[in-house]
């Protein structure tokens, strides 16, 4: 804000200053009249109006000094007030941005402090997700290992099956042999007591 601008107050100054100069003026021309003249009457007289008429300027001259004294503590007080009205809407002004940056400042807190639990809360959802991640890489890693184990087991088991049904073959051969066998001994013996008859 600028300065408060009051009314100048230009007086006319210049009358009365005029008037006390004439007056002045009026008693040395009376006073160099009455010494041209001559004569102690004149001269007396011309004295006393000279000593009247300057009394009389000087009374003008203070009084005019006079108000211009009590026209500027005038201005001075009104500038003075004028100056108070304008700090007291400064004052007003500047409460009234300390209240509002206040109000302000308070809701940015506000909005922070709920940023920050939120950022928190975040935050234990970020670690909470990454222990459930590490606990299904974990489970993921064991379920690989076991079914590596199964798979090794499984090879196994159908190795060993294989194996069984290789045996199992070789066994059903020896067992056809002995069978084939057993049933020429048999037949060996069936024949063998008729052989015996005929002997």
């Amino acid at each position: 804000m600028t300065s408060p601008t009051l009314p100048s107050r230009r007086r006319q100054r210049s009358a009365r200053v005029l008037v006390a100069c004439v007056l002045l003026a009026l008693a040395a021309v009376a006073v160099v009249g009455a010494a041209v003249v001559g004569g102690s009457g004149p001269l007396l007289g011309a004295a006393v109006v000279a000593v009247l008429l300057g009394a009389t300027a000087t009374r003008i001259t203070h009084t005019e000094l006079a108000d211009s004294r009590r026209d500027a503590a005038q201005d001075r007080a009104e500038q003075a007030q004028a100056y108070r009205d304008l700090t007291a809407d400064r004052v007003a002004e500047q409460q009234h941005y300390v209240r509002r940056t206040t109000t302000t400042l308070e809701g940015h807190r506000s909005t922070i402090s709920g940023l920050v639990e939120e950022l928190a809360g975040a935050r234990t959802e970020v670690a909470e997700a990454r222990l459930a991640v590490e606990r299904e890489h974990d489970r993921a890693d064991r379920a690989e290992a076991e079914g590596r184990l199964l798979t090794g087991l499984l090879d196994q088991a159908e190795e060993r099956a294989a194996e069984a049904i290789v045996r199992l073959a070789e066994l059903e051969d020896e067992h056809l042999v002995l069978t084939t066998a057993l049933e020429a001994e048999r037949a060996a013996w069936a024949v063998s007591p008729a052989l015996r008859k005929r002997a």
